[in-house]
């Protein structure tokens, strides 16, 4: 059984083997989670106090059917769209980026493979494949980074059209 030291040793031997971008994905995968832990706890704590702020502001409006209610509706729907976006472009991003960075690995890593080729020619297997799980490892960290944050990313899409539907159903016009 492993303990907390192997894993540790596992997570080193990663960074090492996989170099600078690997240590980049790491960077960018802990800012991905805080944004994503931050759009959640925002979507459990603030959200649904907004929606009542909303509601509550249309429902103190004694007109609810001129042009100017409906362009104030407009006005209630896109503040809340925005707010509850929020961060939502730049995890969006992140996740995009990671994918790139895993390609950026593996472009350094075929770089010494080829590197190795040209100074020790093609007989030397073993000095081409540090280079070649060096271009494989920042491929599978970039995918695993860019994966974990999909299915956020589809959460928060699917709360953002609940909650502006139900806002705009709540919102008729008489």
């Amino acid at each position: 059984m492993a303990g907390p030291l192997d894993l540790f040793a596992d997570v080193r031997d990663l960074l090492e083997v996989g170099g600078p971008v690997v240590r980049l994905l790491l960077v960018a995968a802990f800012v991905l989670w805080v944004l994503i832990l931050e759009r959640w706890l925002y979507c459990r704590r603030e959200l649904p106090l907004m929606v009542q702020r909303i509601q509550t502001v249309w429902d103190a409006r004694a007109d609810h059917s001129s042009w100017f209610a409906r362009q104030v509706k407009r006005k209630l729907l896109s503040e809340a769209t925005r707010e509850i976006r929020g961060g939502l472009g730049m995890i969006k991003a992140l996740v995009a980026l990671a994918s790139l960075f895993g390609l950026l690995g593996t472009v350094t890593g075929m770089i010494q493979v080829f590197d190795v080729m040209a100074t020790l020619g093609t007989g030397n297997a073993r000095a081409m494949a540090s280079g070649v799980s060096a271009a494989t490892i920042p491929t599978m960290a970039g995918m695993v980074v860019s994966i974990s944050g999909l299915y956020p990313i589809l959460w928060f899409e699917k709360t953002l059209a609940q909650e502006t539907s139900r806002l705009n159903d709540h919102m008729i016009t008489h």
